[in-house]
């Protein structure tokens, strides 16, 4: 692959929202990181995907790379509970691609019960994984990066439930809340590192209730979904963040679900 030798800033006059920006995407596979990479790509971002799942993850990758002729868009199976594997992945697309302006944090999961009495602690461990373990490996890895970007977002997509738990929901509720107090601590040290002229990176949480894609509908054509923020709708929430300035949106929860 060629490396390009500079990069225009993003939101450059005359350029496309994010000509030259270079976005990795955590968890890319899935519906929510398919649409992800299609608006990423449509707005001229080099868009870096990872995710555990190969076979889907070429899937998504060739789907953005077909619906955009000529953007940029890799995918590599990266193990998220790897630190250095992790790093590596950093390292390896700022060397690439001369810089990161972006991680997006769509490794997910879910675990419930009906009951707090019956919900198994296995279903914590798992959860801590997929929904903590991956947030501070990204956050760790990209940190740097992100602050040498000049206008890096680091975005985690949490849930309703975060903020209110339900009793057969307490170890994803806690798992995202979790989630969402490392994040805020990232956004503290982007303010931090930022002095008297603001963070040059911010981090960013965006809740929804739950996530709806065509797929679902057509399974469920009489459902309703409601509050349910659609997967196209989330790609284009996370594209806008590059649109305001770090010091807004840097630390803020933005919902896209009316609040509970």
């Amino acid at each position: 692959m060629t490396t390009p030798t500079s990069s225009p800033s993003p939101n450059e006059p005359g350029t496309r929202p994010l000509d030259g920006a270079v976005v990795a995407v955590a968890g890319a596979a899935g519906p929510a990181g398919r649409a992800t990479l299609l608006r990423l790509a449509e707005a001229g971002a080099v868009v870096v995907a990872s995710d555990s799942d190969p076979a889907r993850l070429a899937e998504a990758v060739d789907a953005a790379r077909w619906a955009h002729g000529g953007a940029t868009v890799t995918g590599e199976t990266v193990d998220l509970l790897d630190l250095d594997a992790t790093r590596a992945w950093a390292d390896r697309t700022e060397k690439e691609f001369g810089r990161v302006d972006g991680l997006v944090h769509l490794v997910g999961g879910w675990r419930g019960g009906k009951t707090f009495a019956d919900v198994p602690l296995a279903d914590w461990d798992t959860l801590h994984d997929l929904l903590i373990r991956t947030v501070q490996h990204t956050s760790l890895a990209f940190h740097d990066a992100l602050l040498r970007g000049g206008k890096g977002r680091y975005v985690l997509i949490s849930a309703a439930g975060a903020s209110r738990p339900t009793a057969g929901n307490a170890a994803y509720a806690a798992a995202k809340a979790a989630a969402e107090a490392w994040t805020l601590a990232l956004a503290d040290s982007f303010h931090k590192l930022g002095g008297e002229g603001g963070p040059s990176a911010a981090a960013v949480i965006l809740v929804v209730k739950a996530l709806v894609h065509d797929a679902m509908r057509a399974e469920r054509p009489n459902a309703k979904f409601a509050g349910f923020t659609d997967v196209k709708e989330l790609a284009e929430a996370i594209t806008g963040l590059w649109d305001r300035p770090a010091r807004e949106v840097n630390g803020t929860r933005q919902w896209l679900t009316p609040k509970p």
